[in-house]
């Protein structure tokens, strides 16, 4: 089908907008956590209608533009930010469990997480393996491919929430989410290494630390996430209650690793604010700062149940305010973008 002339805001899509369904559905169970259930219901109807959105767009620039969507998959920098299409349906299949109270929902959203990693990870990362003219490594990696990650724990995540209450199916569900956190960890591992490489060896500029470096923490996060709902789960499963002390130590270990990212990542961002004067101006990547705020509320709040650590609580009591603060910022700049572009 022949592009619609001239390119549209839709041919310039991100494929990373789906961090604004994570951003928005982590904030909400973070909320609710807080008992502020007012906001979190709010927060969860403004979501369905964002994701209804997202999924509308996105199956209209296919549609309309799919060279700029091929384009995108073949690009070391944008390929990963599908990996939000991932997580967005698992943070709000876990919203619907936590804030809505509606199991049937969140199954069948475990369902499309499952099916779009096994499509987008064996798809994105065959691309990339097999392409033939490469960026070197300061420029193709970046914070954003740490959403392969994010997107591996998601499914975990998901399905130990649900597992308990699947009856004679839990055990085969935590064993399949037990998988994935173990898998998602390596994958951090092999990443963050890159990363933390890029960063140390090659020369920065204000415009290299993007907001997708957030997610070095939110990755981390997820995963604390994800080892505490095991945990919780881990009465419904064999396998799990043989390695419980191993999956409290990697819990606890995740934790710690998100903790050190986060004063690391405020001396950065000030070095990029402040001493190089680089503009703050919204851009569709900040959702993706966003989101590990508010992972990191709602993993310190499950940690603290599944290490026994109730004087944690302190932590995301605090936190909260943080990252609903930010949403709202994120919220505003892209109210004023959308009203700009209008006008």
């Amino acid at each position: 089908m022949t592009e619609p002339r001239p390119a549209s805001a839709l041919a310039e899509l991100n494929p990373a907008y789906f961090a604004l369904t994570m951003a928005t559905g982590i904030v909400s169970i973070a909320a609710h956590l807080e008992g502020m259930h007012r906001l979190a219901i709010a927060l969860y109807g403004l979501n369905l209608v964002f994701f209804a959105a997202l999924w509308a767009l996105t199956l209209a620039r296919v549609v309309f533009y799919r060279a700029r969507v091929v384009a995108d998959l073949l690009h070391h920098g944008r390929s990963v930010g599908f990996f939000t299409m991932v997580a967005a349906s698992s943070v709000l299949g876990s919203q619907s469990l936590v804030v809505g109270g509606l199991h049937g929902v969140a199954l069948g959203l475990w369902g499309l997480t499952i099916v779009l990693w096994v499509v987008l990870t064996y798809t994105i990362i065959t691309i990339l393996t097999v392409k033939r003219e490469k960026p070197s490594l300061a420029d193709g990696i970046h914070g954003g491919w740490l959403l392969i990650v994010v997107a591996s724990h998601a499914v975990a995540v998901l399905g130990a929430q649900l597992a308990p209450a699947m009856g004679a199916g839990a055990a085969e569900a935590l064993l399949l989410s037990l998988t994935m956190w173990l898998g998602g960890s390596m994958l951090y591992i092999w990443i963050i290494s890159l990363i933390f490489y890029r960063y140390t060896f090659f020369t920065l500029s204000p415009s290299d630390l993007a907001p997708p470096y957030w997610i070095n923490m939110g990755a981390a996060a997820i995963a604390t996430l994800g080892g505490a709902s095991l945990v919780a789960a881990a009465p419904s499963s064999p396998v799990l209650m043989e390695v419980l002390p191993f999956v409290r130590g990697m819990t606890l270990l995740w934790w710690a690793t998100a903790t050190w990212w986060i004063p690391m990542l405020v001396i950065l961002g000030a070095w990029r604010h402040v001493a190089r004067r680089f503009p703050l101006r919204y851009d569709p990547a900040y959702w993706g700062a966003v989101f590990p705020l508010g992972m990191y509320t709602v993993c310190t709040i499950r940690l603290s149940q599944a290490v026994d650590a109730p004087y944690l609580r302190v932590i995301p009591r605090g936190f909260v305010f943080v990252a609903i603060a930010a949403w709202g910022v994120a919220m505003l700049g892209m109210l004023s973008s959308l009203l700009r572009r209008r006008a």
